[in-house]
């Protein structure tokens, strides 16, 4: 078998309709589009959109309000009970370790500790953000809280 012998099997490809190439090619004159009218010219027709003359879903629908404020800094928070649960007495609390310990996703993220739950344990708190309850409740515990 030689590279000349293949072909396709038969049936599997199907020849281009090439319209308005004569009245022998079967396909001449209007092109199979049938006589005048808004469909046999070019671009005719509807849009996509088009509902028959009915108000268009897009635009019966109510438009988007307010914005987003692409500025916003956004922290990842956590509460005072969770520190409880994974830090034992005297840790420093920081990104890193809140990390490693799982209680955040990622260690570019800013941190904010929210003041749900009791602390019993002293703890050294290093984070960008500390609720004034969250404060209250470390430093009650004997810990210290310090800003980024």
């Amino acid at each position: 078998m030689q590279l000349h012998d293949l072909f396709p099997a038969p049936g599997s490809r199907k020849e281009r309709k090439r319209v308005g190439r004569g009245h022998g090619s079967g396909h001449g004159g209007r092109s199979g589009r049938g006589d005048k009218g808004q469909l046999s010219r070019s671009g005719g027709g509807k849009g996509p959109g088009f509902e028959g003359g009915q108000n268009p879903l897009h635009m019966r629908l109510p438009k988007l309000r307010g914005f987003k404020n692409r500025f916003r800094t956004e922290y990842t928070v956590v509460n005072v009970s969770r520190l409880e649960e994974r830090f034992s007495a005297g840790d420093v609390v920081d990104i890193d370790s809140m990390f490693s310990r799982g209680l955040i996703r990622s260690k570019t993220s800013m941190v904010k500790i929210l003041g749900d739950g009791d602390l019993t344990k002293a703890l050294t708190v290093r984070v960008d953000k500390v609720s004034a309850s969250a404060r209250t409740k470390i430093e009650a515990a004997g810990g210290t809280v310090e800003a980024l």
